[in-house]
């Protein structure tokens, strides 16, 4: 292994270059649907021996002595996010006459862009570097915190973060209610990255090892503790019914199939399901209609006829709002509506964190005049965002805490107004991306979240993965791409608020604080061992 490293250190040019991003792209295959984190005991051990050898020759620029760390950590996240995030562009083969010349940008831009956030983990890195175990830290420190801030800027796009590849069954989610994903993925760099190490002599190979071993066992032990405690539904539990029309994206809007479509959704509502009860809660996926269901009685009164009494549905549905009076133009929302067996709207809840460039046009005043559109929006101006995210409050004492899309990818999203809730609410449209690694990706970091709230998640599909997790990760229930059909299963319950979600992210900067401290004692130690010979 060290002759290996040491030819990776000395590696330069175009094979360096390629390395690189050949061990990007391998990490992707830890993330779901294939869950081989093993994978990245590789990846990460060659990143680690390449910022080894990224040593910028003396400069006055900081640009200049940062830029081999960054390059290296660059190409790394290139080849990551290419490899993960490629089926971005069968989105606009929906609707390709129109969008299709936007292909080569979208699946190389965005990882390019995204790509800039691995770039400074290497920098910040290479800053506390040293020749031991203190490099794992110190690469584990960057990349926490470039992850942590890839949640929130330029709104935002946390997919893919390298603590789900950690995470690939429930035994080891666990963590996740102390520690959130942010503090799984500075622990998952720094236990991929361990390898590195064993390529320096028997003594640090040893101690690298033992330190694998010991935050395997942690992991996996406390997951085994956390379920062996765990519950199953209560026999009086409200039934569930997640209803999955996989309707073909090319037709959703289509007005000759707009009556079939919903007469689908109303027959799958009415199917006698599994269990031989009469579900309580029935769940219809993201904008689930071909229209717009708060002016349309008919189908209100349809959706009525077809509930029981007690029965509510909720209706992922394009709202319309008030006009704006800056322009005169409508308002629309992605939402969900809560609707009972009387037919009336009772409650509803707006999608507040929309997709830049799917649901609104950033800067649109100036990219209309180069032809550029909101490629899922409602109506030409796109759709608009909630002031505040509101939980939803059902009978029965079930208060939804809902998410429209990929909201359930953003941790801090994972709160709103109201009660306490009692179970989440994902409601999607995956059929974007046909039958891609996109929707399991999309389904793994929705089930996450009810791991770090200890809540149950309820996920919706129009197509993708609809599915039932339990509040430590479980499923009871779950559709996969292509099936039309229902799940069905008793509401699992939600267990008591968890550290994480009390806590926030109090633990993940502590985190971050032990691991730039052990850094920076490796680099101290360095440096003195260096000015002393």
């Amino acid at each position: 292994m060290e002759r290996l490293a040491n030819r990776i250190v000395l590696m330069t040019g175009w094979k360096r270059a390629l390395l690189a991003f050949g061990a990007g792209a391998a990490a992707v295959l830890g993330q779901a649907p294939l869950h081989a984190f093993v994978v990245c005991f590789l990846s990460f051990p060659i990143l680690v021996w390449m910022i080894d050898g990224a040593i910028a020759r003396p400069s006055r620029s900081w640009i200049a002595m940062a830029w081999p760390a960054f390059a290296t950590g660059w190409l790394f996240g290139f080849g990551y996010f290419v490899a993960g995030l490629w089926w971005v562009g069968n989105a606009l083969f929906v609707d390709a006459e129109e969008f299709i010349w936007l292909w080569p940008f979208a699946v190389t831009l965005i990882p390019a862009l995204l790509a800039v956030f691995y770039g400074l983990a290497a920098v910040l890195a290479r800053i506390l570097w040293s020749d031991g175990l203190g490099r794992i830290a110190a690469l584990a420190f960057g990349f926490g915190v470039a992850e942590w801030l890839r949640s929130f800027v330029l709104t935002g796009f946390p997919w893919n973060a390298v603590g789900y590849a950690a995470m690939p069954v429930p035994i080891l989610m666990q963590p996740a209610a102390v520690l959130g994903v942010f503090g799984m993925n500075a622990l998952a760099v720094f236990a991929f990255s361990l390898p590195a190490a064993m390529a320096q002599g028997a003594r640090r190979a040893g101690l690298a090892a033992a330190m694998l071993v010991v935050l395997v066992a942690a992991d996996a032990g406390y997951g085994y503790w956390r379920l062996a405690d765990a519950s199953e539904p209560e026999a009086g539990a409200p039934l569930v019914r997640i209803v999955q029309p996989a309707i073909d994206q090319s037709e959703k809007w289509d007005r000759a199939k707009r009556n079939e479509i919903f007469d689908m959704l109303i027959a799958l509502t009415e199917k006698p399901g599994p269990t031989g009860g009469t579900p309580d809660i029935v769940i219809w996926p993201e904008t689930s209609v071909p229209f717009l269901l708060t002016e349309a009685p008919q189908a209100v009164a349809a959706i009525a006829a077809a509930l029981a009494p007690g029965q509510v549905l909720l209706a992922g549905a394009a709202r319309l709002g008030e006009v704006d009076r800056a322009d005169g133009m409508p308002t629309y929302y992605n939402s969900i509506l809560a609707l009972d067996s009387d037919g009336v709207i009772f409650d509803a809840a707006d999608k507040k964190h929309l997709v830049p460039f799917g649901e609104y046009l950033p800067l649109r005043p100036l990219l209309e005049r180069i032809g550029l559109k909101a490629i899922a929006a409602a109506a030409d101006r796109g759709y608009s965002p909630a002031e505040r995210r509101r939980a939803l409050s059902l009978p029965g004492g079930v208060v939804v805490l809902p998410s429209v899309c990929y909201e359930a990818i953003f941790p801090y999203e994972a709160e709103a107004e109201g009660e306490p809730a009692t179970v989440m609410v994902n409601v999607t449209n995956d059929a974007w991306y046909g039958d891609t690694p996109g929707p399991y990706q999309h389904a793994h970091q929705a089930r996450i979240r009810a791991v770090e709230n200890g809540l149950p998640m309820l996920r919706a599909a129009n197509n993708g993965v609809s599915a039932i997790y339990d509040a430590l990760g479980r499923q009871s229930a779950a559709l996969g791409y292509g099936p039309q059909g229902a799940v069905e299963a008793r509401l699992p319950q939600a267990l008591a608020p968890t550290w994480y979600a009390r806590q926030g992210l109090f633990t993940f900067w502590g985190l971050i604080a032990a691991l730039a401290l052990a850094a920076f004692i490796g680099r101290y130690e360095e440096l003195r061992h260096t000015f002393r010979h």
